[in-house]
C-alpha cells in the first residue's frame, strides 16, 4: 500500500471527519482505526502493526469488531492518530449536551 502525503490540515480534517462519524454511532471504532490507517495514513495493516507494537491479527481483529483487546492495547493503536479511547453517552441527544459543554461561549453564538 502507497503511503499518503496528505497536509496536516488534510489530515485533520479527515480525522474529524471520522470522529464525528464514530460519536454518531454511524461506524464502530474498527472501522474507525481502519479508515484512518489506509486512508490517512495510506499504511498496510502489517505496517501499522509494527509501528504500534501489536500483531496483524491483532490489528486485523480489531478493526472488524472481533476479539477481546484491553484498554491499553486499544489506546496504543489509537495513539498514533492523536486519539485515545473513551467514554460516551450512548443517548443521542445527551452526547449533543456533553459535547456543547466542551464549546467555548465564542462558538456557540
Amino acid at each position: 500500500m502507497k503511503k499518503r502525503t496528505l497536509s496536516p490540515e488534510e489530515r485533520e480534517q479527515a480525522l474529524l471527519a471520522v470522529v464525528q462519524e464514530l460519536a454518531e454511532g454511524v461506524i464502530e471504532e474498527g472501522e474507525a482505526l481502519r479508515r484512518l490507517r489506509r486512508n490517512t495514513l495510506g499504511l498496510s495493516q502489517q505496517a501499522y502493526a509494527d509501528l504500534v507494537g501489536v500483531s496483524r491479527r491483532t490489528l486485523s481483529d480489531i478493526e472488524r469488531g472481533k476479539g477481546n483487546v484491553s484498554l491499553a492495547v486499544m489506546n496504543r493503536v489509537f495513539r498514533p492518530l492523536g486519539l485515545r479511547v473513551g467514554l460516551l453517552p450512548r443517548q443521542p441527544a445527551l452526547l449533543e449536551k456533553a459535547l456543547a459543554l466542551t464549546k467555548s461561549p465564542a462558538e456557540l453564538t
